[in-house]
């Protein structure tokens, strides 16, 4: 039986390795790195930060399932911005680098560009047209510039006839610009820019951008439904990412094109059983994110008693389940997550943290010396189960002194619930547009 048993697992790594290869010359790899990655920051400000990010975050898209209207920009102070990875490609021939945020809740993909009228700081030079050999500006009679939320035909400094856009979010950020194609070139297997190269992608060339954008980003790369999306332009069945843990400096693999069965195998590092529930299109929202249906949460052994219709889209709009690559933590409704929290300290024999600083979270102090022990969280979709490994919703803290603190990974919202991507962490998503599906298995994402 064991001889049987090791020449399946030889047969299962040499499937992997033929998975990997065909990946490799078929799929477009790009590369994550987290907003706060390089930082030098502790685990307290990390987890101050994406827990004000995810607020914001949230605030955004609620915000922007009210109205498709053109949201005039408003007023800006320094903080934490709304962002969590920047993926890094290049625009143009020859390839200009760009980072641009990893956005799964809009589509248009656009980038700073010179001569920038006003726009804000990036560490990398601004995207400039006249070096490119392969960029075009597109006219205004294309059905890709009418069906945008805000568009015309460019008039004197404009240019007559070209496609000029006002694109808004809702935490009012704003980009003006023309509309655009380029060549698109994307990273190789060993995170370096100049792998495969796309032409005549469409994007968006901003010369008038407001917003919270301090991060050193250039710009969004719009990984929703969208038709201006990227899965959309290079018109794939499927993308997926695998976000290495928040506390490293490791980048992350995205890919666009993955065959579905890539992490079946153990091979994309992937060890555990494949989860999958429905992607569902709601056409009553007005947000282009990915919903899916989340049925109820689980602590230690306890359901809690929620119905299901907390989490469930109402005809308004209002309500629902998305999973979300720019949320940092979990939002769920305020009354759940004080079921949650409830439920924590009922189970949990650690004194509950009583701090008057700038943590948010329901935290416990550690004794020295002490592994703390914590009850398990579990997610349920439809179809599936998401059984969070510890990692993925408690956060370890370390205070000057010694004092040691564990802290649970989730905010309250309203009544848009959102999967964020810490609870993703080491977890191979799989976006399968073709099928309406989305997938996770628990994974070694360094090793993609």
């Amino acid at each position: 039986m064991k001889k049987l048993e090791k020449m399946l697992l030889l047969l299962s790594l040499l499937a992997v390795i033929a998975v990997v290869a065909r990946c490799d010359a078929a799929a477009l790899r790009l590369h994550a790195t987290h907003a706060d990655a390089g930082r030098g920051l502790s685990t307290r400000e990390l987890l101050h930060r994406m827990a004000a990010r995810s607020k914001a975050r949230s605030a955004r898209l609620l915000s922007g399932r009210a109205a498709s209207a053109r949201v005039d920009p408003g007023s800006y102070t320094d903080g934490v911005p709304d962002t969590e990875y920047l993926v890094h490609m290049a625009i143009g021939t020859p390839p200009q680098p760009v980072q641009l945020i990893l956005d799964t809740g809009s589509d248009l993909t656009w980038t700073q560009c010179a001569p920038c009228v006003s726009c804000f700081r990036q560490s990398l030079p601004r995207f400039n047209p006249s070096r490119s050999m392969t960029f075009s500006v597109l006219p205004c009679d294309l059905r890709i510039c009418r069906d945008l939320t805000w568009s015309s035909c460019g008039e004197q400094s404009w240019g007559n006839g070209i496609c000029v856009y006002a694109y808004a979010y809702a935490d009012h950020s704003i980009t003006t610009g023309h509309l655009d194609s380029d060549t698109f070139t994307f990273a190789s297997a060993d995170h370096a820019i100049g792998g495969a190269s796309v032409p005549d992608l469409t994007f968006g060339c901003g010369l008038f951008n407001n917003g919270i954008f301090v991060s050193n980003e250039t710009g969004i790369a719009g990984f929703s439904r969208g038709a201006l999306s990227m899965p959309a332009q290079l018109k794939v069945d499927n993308f997926s990412y695998c976000f290495t843990a928040i506390t490293g400096s490791e980048p992350s693999p995205v890919f666009l094109g993955v065959p579905p069965n890539l992490y079946s195998d153990a091979a994309g590092g992937g060890h555990g059983v494949v989860q999958s529930t429905a992607l569902i299109r709601y056409h009553s929202s007005q947000l282009k994110a990915y919903y899916i249906s989340l049925k109820g949460v689980t602590v230690g052994t306890t359901r809690l008693p929620i119905p299901e219709s907390v989490f469930a889209l109402k005809e308004d709009g209002t309500g629902g389940t998305i999973v979300d690559s720019g949320t940092g933590m979990t939002m769920l409704p305020e009354a759940v997550y004080n079921l949650v929290c409830d439920a924590f300290v009922a189970q949990t024999k650690l004194t509950v943290h009583n701090s008057t600083s700038s943590l948010s979270q329901l935290c416990f102090s550690v004794p020295p010396g002490a592994k703390p022990d914590v009850p398990a969280l579990v997610l349920h979709f439809e179809g599936a189960t998401l059984d969070l490994p510890r990692e993925n919703y408690m956060f370890e803290i370390e205070e000057t002194g010694g004092r040691r603190l564990t802290c649970l990974a989730i905010n309250a919202g309203e009544d848009l619930s959102v999967i964020g991507n810490f609870q993703q962490q080491n977890m191979h998503v799989l976006y399968d547009l073709a099928n309406d599906m989305l997938s996770f298995v628990p994974a070694r994402c360094n090793k993609l």
